[in-house]
């Protein structure tokens, strides 16, 4: 009675603490909802998960157990006799008589096999039977959970997870391999299949119960799938194939492989689990014989089979759009044989399983027990299963190897070219406008002033070493770190003069009013963030974690072009002043064109802890001298704890128990959660993919003090997130190496970097994938000209979209479809030597005018080589200023000449036996040369090569840049800045110089 009292004690306890768990998770989810103002968006993801979870789990369980029970119902007795046994006992013991005297169970009278059975089953057919549908059973199971953990080990924040593939005759290829390649697992599934035939009533139950909430789980998981069905935009393209609108294959297709996959589970296993509790009854394995399904088992299997075939006519009606996701021919998407072959074998198999299925159902509904035809049903199906073999292996692989092959391109040149077109619509590659760029090698010394601007940005330092640098010199205490450095554009002032009148000449004494001239300069900025980890083990209490360290402080901004003394960057903005102008800038013009404010970054790239603000204990705010200067965070972000109800909300939300117990709680403290900007924007919206690097902007984005969306504070640091809609199903479009086959930047997410403010701004108003969630989600997305103009100048094509349309570009440039079947033009991204090791060229920004421009504008370039070649045969340009943003140049060099690529001008460094000799002695005593990114620069009509060379020693590295590597033509150079190698190059009196130019070196005296 003890034992009993505790159970439900227990059992109470851990209901009432579950309890609290959601509440508190709900509870605290929608106060931070509140807090960065998109309630609405979680609210409904709330109601849709929570739905779509019990709606799957209900009728699941309901199914399933319903099916079980009716089995347990009508299953022979465990003590039932079979005929054929009792006559073997008859002549040692009485016991047949005893079974048929009254003083037995009505029960057991009633299950005495009287009637017409069906397939009466010996022990070499029984056992095996049985033993083959447990492990059906088992591979089910498993085949879910995998999916299930397919889930939770990928970014769960995806919206678009992939469907996977249901339980069909290849899935069990696929376990097979999978049960050889790891031991644990054909185990785990053979024990459960030998734990069926011990326990059936109780494992089945059990089992029904786990795949039901497995279902739920899955459907909870593809909620955005459910959402986007309901609420789809049109493409105003059809495919190929179907002719049917692409929204049906990226909306609707989804959520019918996902019913398909919930049903397929649902309805086969209700038939495995009932098979078999059938089948295990009257100890038919003890007793070495089944006696046969009695007409109400039959009539329960027909109607379970009948449900199941209706799947099956389901999956292959599907099957026949999955087509154009086929990887059969030379090209993605459904080929000859798919077409010519595999789509009518599934027309026929949808449709004979249409009819088997009415057959099984009619037969169920209208039962005759003494039907002629029953064992014309076990042929049936057998002879289905044969057709589906046919129809799915052996007939697609002889229409493949008879009739294709031997005319591959000639069958297969129609549907190679529905996948070039496909590809480029889906990965925007048919806005690339490709031109023909033919270098002159006529650059003087006159072209390279008309073009200063872009000579005078052109990029000496890499992030890696400046980084490393500034780890060095700018992180001021342990607990600071430059988690990375970022690329971008700002216009800065660059003289005052008094040329233009402040007011009309007919006025009297008129008042020259400063001009102010700015230039657009390229530099690298880096956000000085606070790295708890890296406080000294002793100090990383609670309080300091959360009370005292709670934020980072300043940037660096470094010119990428300049060079201090010593080889060092040169610092814009650097270090931290100690008094009310916060950071030191390099010079009053910095000042007034960079907007330094109160530049505190509570919200960052490795912010990963929550904190509390406005407490007892000041904030650290930045060291000056031996002393810290401290703060109280002032600013929007944070859910105020307040009452003490809710302080025991957040403790157990964070499970935290010092929270509950700290006596330096205020009225107005506050908690910042998810201050890592990545987590932050996921957790708001989940169905968006987005970009590995955010990057730090400084602006004034509220001039006007009009913006609502963002401070009036002197808070001037935001974080600009690049977002994806992404898709696994555009048909025939070719997928990438993460399965996406579509992918538009639709989506700028601008962070506050002190505040916490998230917007989001639709970059790509033609993208229908966004078109839907704004549909679904009205209160999130504002229009791209809602962004502020000072943040707006800051936006740039993002590295990780052009790395996608690049790699798709090495292929899909060709769109002649002989061309592309023989592969005879493929490109490659060409390697470059970094510090010693090879490795591919990574996409760079440049400043500079493109050879169809007239003017300097921000550029992301990329070049290309031909396979298995190091010559330059294209470079791809995408621009990023203003109007022009999101355009993209092809420039293609033409193939009877030379044009040197990167791989090829490094191994002309490398061969100069000076600038050779040189490295080799920097790489001697403890130091190394690393040689930087090789820049290839287009100047008019002309590729000019640039490569900084950095020396670091191997303990304590603080890379400075010594050299710098400059070729055109037939001619390379290394000297001291970039200004004195174009002198040499460029000036008259060295242009007839011989092919290789020496780097010019002091000349000694003479001894």
């Amino acid at each position: 009675m003890f034992w009993k009292w505790c159970l439900r004690l227990l059992i109470v306890f851990l209901g009432l603490w579950l309890l609290l768990y959601v509440a508190s998770r709900i509870a605290v989810e929608i106060f931070w909802f509140q807090e960065v103002g998109y309630l609405q968006v979680f609210l409904l993801r709330l109601v849709t998960r929570g739905g779509l979870w019990v709606a799957v789990v209900s009728i699941s369980a309901a199914y399933l157990l319903g099916n079980l029970r009716l089995a347990q119902k009508l299953k022979y007795p465990r003590f039932l006799k079979i005929e054929q046994v009792r006559r073997e006992e008859a002549v040692f013991s009485s016991e047949l008589r005893n079974f048929l005297s009254p003083r037995y169970p009505i029960s057991d009278r009633t299950q005495t096999p009287n009637t017409r059975h069906f397939i009466q089953l010996r022990l070499r057919w029984l056992l095996p039977l049985a033993l083959g549908l447990s492990l059906l059973v088992g591979l089910m199971l498993a085949h879910y959970a995998l999916i299930i953990g397919s889930y939770w080990s990928a970014d769960v924040n995806k919206a678009s997870l992939p469907v996977n593939a249901v339980f069909q005759i290849e899935t069990f290829w696929q376990l097979g391999k999978l049960i050889i390649s790891q031991a644990w697992y054909l185990g785990l599934v053979v024990g459960i299949a030998i734990a069926i035939l011990i326990y059936p009533r109780f494992l089945l139950t059990a089992i029904a119960m786990l795949l039901s909430f497995i279902f739920g789980l899955i459907a909870y998981q593809n909620w955005a799938k459910v959402l986007q069905y309901f609420h789809p935009t049109v493409f105003n393209s059809n495919d190929p194939l179907f002719s049917r609108d692409i929204s049906f294959y990226i909306f609707s297709l989804p959520v019918w492989e996902l019913l398909e996959l919930w049903l397929m589970g649902l309805f086969l296993y209700s038939l495995l689990a009932v098979t078999l509790t059938y089948i295990l009854s009257a100890d038919s394995l003890s007793q070495g014989i089944f006696p046969g399904f009695s007409p109400p088992q039959q009539r329960h299997l027909y109607g379970l089979g009948g449900a199941f075939m209706l799947v099956v006519a389901l999956s292959y009606l599907l099957s026949r759009y999955e087509l154009v996701y086929s990887s059969r021919g030379v090209s993605y998407g459904a080929s000859y044989t798919d077409v010519m072959a595999q789509l009518p074998a599934y027309n026929i198999l949808c449709a004979l399983a249409v009819a088997i299925a009415f057959y099984l159902l009619w037969r169920s509904i209208f039962w005759k027990p003494k039907s002629p035809h029953q064992r014309f049903v076990i042929y049936g199906l057998s002879i289905y299963l044969l057709l589906a073999i046919v129809g799915d292996f052996l007939l697609p692989t002889a229409v493949q190897y008879l009739v294709v092959e031997p005319n591959e391109l000639q069958r297969e040149q129609p549907y190679i070219q529905r996948t070039i077109a496909s590809t480029r619509q889906a990965f925007a590659l048919e806005a690339i406008d490709a031109r023909t760029f033919n270098p002159q090698g006529q650059l003087t010394e006159a072209d390279l002033k008309a073009n200063d601007l872009t000579i005078r940005n052109i990029r000496l330092w890499d992030q890696r070493p400046l980084l490393q640098t500034n780890r060095q010199l700018q992180q001021i205490r342990p607990y600071y770190r430059f988690p990375d450095a970022d690329i971008d554009r700002y216009t800065l002032q660059t003289d005052i003069k008094a040329t233009r009148p402040a007011a009309p000449q007919q006025l009297p004494n008129p008042q020259p009013k400063p001009v102010v001239t700015t230039e657009q300069r390229q530099v690298l900025i880096a956000a000085r963030e606070l790295d708890y980890s890296a406080v000294p083990q002793q100090a990383q209490t609670w309080v300091n974690r959360h009370l005292i360290y709670t934020h980072g402080f300043g940037f660096t901004l470094s010119p990428v072009n300049t060079v201090a003394s010593g080889g060092l960057p040169e610092y814009f903005v650097k270090d931290i002043s100690g008094d009310s102008s916060a950071l030191t800038t390099s010079s009053q013009t910095i000042r007034d064109s960079i907007p330094i404010g109160q530049p505190r970054i509570y919200y960052g790239e490795i912010a990963n802890n929550y904190v509390m603000t406005g407490t007892r204990v000041r904030e650290l705010d930045y060291p000056s001298g031996s002393d810290n200067v401290y703060n109280t965070y002032d600013g929007r972000g944070g859910i105020t704890i307040g009452a003490t109800w809710r302080k025991w909300l957040f403790t157990i939300y964070l499970k935290d128990w010092q929270m509950a117990l700290t006596r330096d709680f205020l009225p107005d403290t506050k908690v910042l959660l998810r201050r890592n900007v990545k987590q932050r924007i996921r957790a708001i919206a989940p169905f968006l993919q987005y970009d590995s690097d955010p990057y730090l902007v400084v602006a004034n984005a509220n001039l006007d003090n009009n913006n609502q969306d963002f401070s009036t504070t002197q808070n001037y640091l935001y974080w600009i997130v690049d977002a994806y809609t992404t898709s696994h199903h555009y048909p025939y479009s070719d997928t990438d190496k993460d399965g996406i086959n579509y992918i538009r930047n639709s989506v700028k997410v601008v962070i506050d970097a002190y505040n916490g403010t998230v917007n989001f701004y639709v970059a790509d108003a033609n993208d229908p994938i966004i078109a839907t969630w704004q549909k679904i989600f009205p209160k999130l997305l504002k229009p791209l000209s809602a962004m502020p103009a000072t943040l707006s100048s800051h936006i740039r094509y993002p590295v990780d979209f052009f790395k996608i349309q690049s790699e798709r570009l090495m292929t899909y440039h060709m769109t002649d479809t002989q061309v592309f079947y023989n592969r005879e033009d493929q490109w490659q991204i060409p390697n470059e030597i970094y510090g010693s090791e090879a490795r591919p060229v990574e996409p760079y920004y440049l400043i500079t005018s493109l050879p169809t421009v007239s003017f300097e504008e921000f550029i992301l370039l990329l070049p290309y080589t031909p396979k298995q070649r190091t010559n330059l045969i294209a470079w791809l340009a995408a621009r990023s200023d203003g109007r022009n943003y999101g355009k993209l140049f092809l420039y293609v060099f033409p193939k009877e000449r030379l044009v040197y690529g990167p791989e090829q001008i490094e191994a002309r460094i490398n061969q100069d036996p000076v600038i050779s000799q040189q490295i080799s002695l920097w790489n001697r005593q403890g130091s190394r040369a690393i040689q930087g990114n090789l820049l290839v620069i287009p100047i008019e009509q002309s590729l000019l090569y640039v490569e900084p060379i950095y020396l670091e020693a191997t303990q304590n590295s603080l890379p400075t840049l010594v050299r710098v590597v400059v070729a055109y033509e037939n001619r390379i150079v290394m000297a001291q800045s970039l200004e004195q190698a174009l002198q040499a190059i460029f000036q008259p009196q060295v242009t007839p110089a011989p092919a290789i130019i020496r780097p010019v070196e002091e000349a000694s005296p003479p001894s």
